[in-house]
Parts: structure tokens; C-alpha cells; sequence
């Protein structure tokens, strides 16, 4: 029997139409575990478990990320103390103008 869907009101629609989205998920799911009851009983009569022979990756274990922590300063203003300098990442002005004045990394360093 074949519902007349032109006869039916949008709420009538809807509902019919949630209830083939459920009974469809439903079938689904039924197919999955056949298919899988099929799979696991072939694999059993070759003498094999299904994990053994299924080509899936098995999942990698999520590692925790931990903070770094901020490398020490190597180098410091002798000017201002504050100011240092890790000796990574690009040049601060300070020691740019100190070693153009004639000092060396070595005068710099803490």
C-alpha cells in the first residue's frame, strides 16, 4: 500500500519522514552486525581472528601537550637590565646598536 504523500499535510509529512530516517538507521545498524557476524564466522573458519587479518590502523594513543617553558637569557642590556635576550629568534635593537658600538656577544652575556 503506497500512502498518498499529495494528500498528506506537512505535518503528517514530517512525521512519516522521521519515521523512515529511524526505521532506515535501524536497518543500518541491523546490516552493520550481520555483516560483521558474516565477516568475524569467515575469518573463524580460515583459523584467523577478524582483527587479525582487518587492514584498519589500529588508533594511536593521543599524547598530552605540554607547556614550554620560556628558554633562559643569555644576553642582557648592560644599560637597562631588564632588557635580555635569549640568544633565538631575531636580534633585539639593544644588542644590535652594542655590537655595532664595538662590543662582542661575549661582553653581552649574563
Amino acid at each position: 500500500m503506497k500512502p498518498d504523500l499529495k494528500a498528506m499535510t506537512r505535518k503528517e509529512l514530517e512525521k512519516l519522514h522521521a519515521d523512515v530516517e529511524r526505521e532506515l538507521q535501524r536497518t543500518i545498524e541491523r546490516d552493520k552486525k550481520a555483516a560483521m557476524a558474516a565477516a568475524k564466522k569467515a575469518a573463524r573458519e580460515h583459523g584467523f581472528d577478524l582483527s587479525e587479518i582487518a587492514d584498519t590502523p589500529k588508533p594511536k594513543k593521543a599524547r598530552k601537550k605540554t607547556a614550554r617553558k620560556p628558554a633562559a637569557p643569555k644576553y642582557a642590556n648592560p644599560t637597562n637590565a631588564f632588557q635580555t635576550w635569549t640568544g633565538k629568534g631575531r636580534q633585539p635593537q639593544w644588542f644590535k646598536d652594542a655590537i655595532g658600538a664595538g662590543k662582542t656577544a661575549e661582553d653581552l652575556a649574563i
